[in-house]
């Protein structure tokens, strides 16, 4: 019996060891990820780099992860390039910077006037968007996943008030995106900046006016020492998608369950992230007004208006692209008709209410 039992033991402990040698010889497959935002900002940086890390640790290192920050491999926005050539597997960044490759990466950021975070990532994940999103990657040789959000922005920092739609007429604003196209319909003129580099573009007088994220973000860029008016609601970025898009070769070489790893972390990451900026927005919005003195103003209904007519322009100009980009583009629309049908209905008139009658 006791002969039995150890003959049985043994073939059970050799089979794993020669189910588990083999990979353990395997060598670690590297991930070299470039990213746009620069190394340990906070929300967007730090964001990026919690996903690095995830991917790592969850594939128990057959994935060894290498993270550049914006400038440390590559420019900012050369990562698309880099990662489409196979110099690297993959970039951290918001899409609608690749617009100028094909109009179709816009949607998968925001568009003015577009989806929320709660109505794009509905429409990524039950409206078709990821499909599309797949079909414009295999144009340029890329699959990628959400993999953060940043909700409604602000409208922007700005160095005169803004109360009518002609006070756009001559300023030099960095907003990137089919936003940026909207600046211009309006007389503005539009620049694209990367993260790191609005600042000294902002003091220097080089641009009077920049969008960026949120009171969060904005706090850490330090724009408060650079403009005093502060506008609110943005109209550009509703609810702005942030993706990590792959090589589709590499990717293509994986493991089935070290793909799968990697969507999770990317879902996980997606959700994390815009808590985290929810967490602190309003946290940061209070201390840029009683620490800082920074001036909140609202976009009047004018403006507004002015805003929402260029914004359609855009957007439709955007669809004239190519059948992908109107597939894409009538798509993000129409799931603003119907799941904005339903916020319109649910959390924008409660949360109008609520805080109307606890007076917040």
């Amino acid at each position: 019996m006791k002969r039995r039992q150890f003959l049985t033991s043994a073939a059970i402990g050799g089979a794993a060891t020669a189910l588990a040698t083999p990979a353990l010889a395997q060598s670690a497959t590297e991930m070299n990820i470039v990213s746009t935002w620069p190394r340990d900002f906070p929300g967007l940086g730090t964001s990026a780099q919690r996903l690095a890390a995830r991917i790592e640790a969850l594939t128990e290192g057959r994935i060894a992860v290498n993270y550049f920050a914006a400038g440390e491999r590559v420019g900012a926005f050369d990562s698309f390039d880099e990662v489409a050539s196979g110099n690297s597997q993959a970039y951290i960044g918001a899409d609608y910077y690749w617009k100028g490759k094909h109009a179709g990466w816009s949607p998968f950021t925001a568009i003015p006037m577009g989806l929320t975070y709660t109505e794009i990532d509905a429409w990524m994940k039950f409206g078709g968007g990821q499909e599309l999103y797949e079909r414009l990657g295999d144009e340029f040789g890329l699959i990628g996943f959400p993999a953060g959000n940043t909700g409604v922005q602000m409208g922007g920092w700005f160095n005169k008030e803004i109360e009518s739609p002609d006070d756009f007429r001559g300023l030099k604003i960095r907003m990137p995106g089919l936003g940026g196209d909207v600046m211009a319909k309006m007389g503005a003129s539009p620049v694209s900046l990367p993260g790191g580099q609005i600042y000294e573009n902002l003091v220097s007088g080089a641009i009077d006016a920049t969008e960026w994220v949120g009171p969060w973000n904005d706090f850490f860029l330090k724009l408060y020492e650079a403009a005093q008016y502060y506008y609110w609601p943005g109209f550009h970025e509703p609810g702005s998608q942030l993706c990590l898009g792959m090589n589709k070769s590499w990717w293509s070489g994986l493991s089935a369950i070290d793909q799968e790893i990697i969507k999770v972390c990317c879902a996980e990451e997606n959700a994390v992230s815009m808590a985290e900026a929810n967490a602190n927005n309003g946290v940061y919005l209070d201390r840029l007004i009683n620490e800082y003195g920074v001036e909140l103003r609202e976009f009047n209904d004018d403006i507004y208006e002015a805003l929402g007519e260029a914004s359609a322009e855009v957007n439709e100009e955007a669809r004239d692209h190519s059948p992908l980009a109107a597939e894409i583009m009538d798509s993000h629309l129409a799931a603003r008709a119907t799941i904005g049908a339903w916020t319109n209905l649910s959390d924008a008139p409660f949360v109008a209410k609520r805080n109307r009658i606890l007076d917040l």
